[in-house]
């Protein structure tokens, strides 16, 4: 099967609810990671975080397709995805600074975001295992008689690995349930896309395993929202996994501390920040009378109440004691 690359011209405008929905995903996204910035420079957040500004419409197009009982296996930039598929707020940013009420129990922090009860099966610190996870859940879903859907993101990086072969052409042997969606943002840390490999239509390389692969515009959230339906809807009806390629940048470098333009050019960061999938959205949809101006602004001032309670929320939780450090580690006796 070859890859397609899709445009703009055949997306029409949802209702004023699809696209309130998806505009208050993002927005969330992007205030989450702002406030993560502003708590972790104050020194209470340990280890780096890695942010996901830049690259909202992701997540929140493709989760906006997904059952909270469907099932998510994220990367180390995965804040975003945690966030779409339901992990509240305050649960994640407790998570950040390894507090008792976050999402992982303070054990985990951002590498290792973890959720259950909303279908996220982590973050996870390693580049591209979610792909093999998420995977084992479609399969796992499958000999239960479910029919939910399991989706794997990962970076450009990440397709380079052998878990992505691995992974996928078990999918695609098995027939299983899965959208693997490949965040191409054009780096893996510093390293560019185009010199660690010759194909860098990772779309392409769907052929090789006889599912359909797509190329989309990461920054157009109406884009990956139409394709990924597609691909959840063909996953549902037992038809097996598709290969979805999103292009899109990440605004900031790798890891919070890290500049990101020693190896980025400042024109490129401008061109890709002129597209940001936020007030793209914006824009589009008060341009076609969907919604006013007044609609978004109610939505802006409701995230950034909700960011200030989860900052807050979190740097008042407790951190575990010391003595609790063996907890979860072995099976513990049932009395």
């Amino acid at each position: 099967m070859k890859s397609k690359q899709t445009t703009d011209n055949a997306i029409s405008m949802p209702a004023a609810e699809t696209v309130l929905s998806l505009y208050r995903t993002m927005v969330l996204i992007r205030e989450f990671e702002l406030k993560a910035r502003e708590v972790f420079r104050t020194g209470r957040m340990p280890g780096f975080i890695h942010v996901y500004i830049g690259e909202e419409a992701v997540a929140a197009g493709v989760c906006a397709q997904l059952r909270k009982d469907d099932y998510v296996a994220s990367t180390h930039r995965g804040h975003g995805h945690a966030l779409a598929k339901g992990v509240t707020a305050r649960a994640a940013m407790a998570e950040l600074l390894g507090a008792v009420d976050g999402c992982s129990g303070g054990r985990g922090g951002t590498m290792h975001l973890y959720d259950p009860e909303c279908g996220f099966l982590g973050s996870n610190g390693v580049v591209p295992p979610g792909i093999l996870i998420a995977a084992g859940a479609a399969l796992g879903a499958t000999l239960h008689g479910g029919n939910q859907v399991a989706v794997s993101f990962f970076g450009d990086g990440g397709s380079n690995n052998g878990a992505f072969h691995e992974g996928i052409n078990m999918a695609a042997t098995w027939n299983l349930p899965v959208v693997f969606v490949c965040e191409n943002n054009m780096y893996a840390t510093e390293m560019p896309f185009s010199q660690a490999t010759k194909n860098t239509n990772v779309a392409s390389r769907a052929a090789a395993y006889g599912i359909p692969g797509v190329q989309v515009d990461g920054n157009n959230v109406l884009e990956v929202l139409r394709e990924a339906g597609k691909a959840v809807g063909r996953a549902r009806r037992g038809e097996g996994p598709t290969l979805i390629e999103c292009l899109t940048y990440r605004w900031f470098g790798h890891h919070e501390g890290d500049p990101g333009t020693s190896y980025r050019e400042k024109d490129e960061i401008a061109s890709w920040k002129a597209r940001d999938p936020v007030k793209r959205l914006k824009a589009e949809a008060i341009d076609g009378g969907v919604a006013t101006e007044q609609d978004f602004a109610a939505i802006d001032d409701e995230i950034r109440d909700v960011l200030e309670d989860a900052a807050q929320f979190a740097l008042a939780s407790p951190l575990e004691s010391v003595e609790t450090a063996l907890r979860h580690v072995y099976q513990e006796a049932v009395n």
